[in-house]
This record gives C-alpha cells, structure tokens and sequence, in this order.
C-alpha cells in the first residue's frame, strides 16, 4: 500500500486555488491508486510553531545526551520526521506569498529538516535520507509570467527553493503543476485551472506507482 503525504499552506481556507489543485490531484490519484493511505496536514488550521533555541540545541546534541527539556524541544520534529519518512508520495499545495512560501510552510520545513534524521553530513558532503519517492509540488500565483521564463520569473524564490531543498533531503523525483494569474477575470482562472489539471493527470498516468 501506497501511503500520500499531503500538507497544505494556504491561508485561505476557501477559494484557495493551490488548495483546490491538491484536491484535483488526490482524487485523480486514489482514481487510479484506490489503496493509497491519504495523511493529511493542514498548516493554518493546525499551525507548527517556529523552532526554538532548544529546538535547535535539541538537533546538535547526540541522542544519548538529551535531556528531558531537550526531548520536549524536539518531540514535535520527531513525530512530524516520522510522518514524512512514513510515506511515499509527498503532495505540497504551496500559494507564493511575496514572491516565496507561506511562513506556516517554512515553520514545518524548519521543524523536519534536521541532520541524522532527513540529512547526513560526514564533513565532506550532504546526503538525503527522507524515503519520499516521489514530491508532487501544486503552485498558485496571483499574476502571470512567473514561471517558464515568463517575465516575472526572477522573482520566483519559490519552485527554486523547494526544488533545491527537496532534492537535497533526498527525494529523487520533484514535480511543479502551477496556476497562475489567480486574480484574474474568471473565465481566466478557471482556464489555468484547466490547463494545470490536464498536466497532473498526465503526470499520475506516468507516475511509477499509477
């Protein structure tokens, strides 16, 4: 069985369009993987708080010298850790936020990327150790051009970010299905609707578990 993590950003609980193209998928998905177990995460309506000092001394310090208070620091990047290493399939519905990711998506990067547990480092180079196999990435942008060259592509920190960053933890296969210019007229968004729900169903009919 097939086990899908799914995390959601968005701050919008409602017309959320990278949040509607995370449905799309899962239900084109499960279409196809009806034995796929579905782990959902929604980062506004149960928000990760940011790493702490002792978080972060928790990461540095070798198991067997935790403390108690170091244990409590870390307890919630061990379980969010397990949960990730527990899936194959990762989904990430992202909107770009000021030309980045949602603050609630960096807090939960921040709490699951951690050295000996989702990376190695042997002092002379990094290796990912997240078991992911697959990263299906569902972008929403307000305006138009900020992907495929498009004229506002510099200002695109967030496919390149999580690009780099999920490839570093190890996970071999990242894919980018976006909508864009979301503040348009309807009948524009409702075409880039359809334009990226067309892309993901070519891209699960060639997935290596479809």
């Amino acid at each position: 069985m097939t086990t899908l993590l799914r995390i959601d950003s968005s701050s919008r609980t409602t017309t959320s369009q990278s949040r509607a193209l995370g449905d799309y998928f899962v239900n084109s998905w499960t279409a196809r993987n009806p034995e796929t177990k579905l782990i959902g995460r929604d980062l506004v309506a149960e928000p990760i708080p940011h790493i702490s000092n002792q978080t972060i001394t928790g990461y540095y310090t070798p198991a067997e010298q935790l403390t108690a208070e170091l244990r409590s620091a870390t307890a919630l990047s061990d379980y969010l850790i397990a949960e990730l290493q527990s899936a194959e399939i990762l989904l990430l519905t992202v909107p770009m936020y000021n030309f980045s990711i949602p603050s609630a998506l960096k807090a939960w990067i921040d709490q699951i990327v951690r050295i000996g547990y989702t990376f190695s480092y042997d002092g002379k180079s990094f290796g990912g150790l997240v078991r992911v196999k697959q990263a299906y990435v569902m972008c929403a942008y307000g305006a138009a051009g900020y992907t495929d060259s498009g004229p506002f592509s510099a200002f695109n920190f967030l496919e390149p970010y999580l690009k780099s960053l999920l490839g570093f933890l190890g996970i071999p296969d990242v894919q980018f299905f976006s909508v864009q210019a979301t503040t348009a007229d309807p009948a524009t968004v409702a075409a880039n609707l359809e334009m990226a729900k067309r892309k993901i169903d070519a891209a699960i009919k060639q997935g290596i578990y479809a």
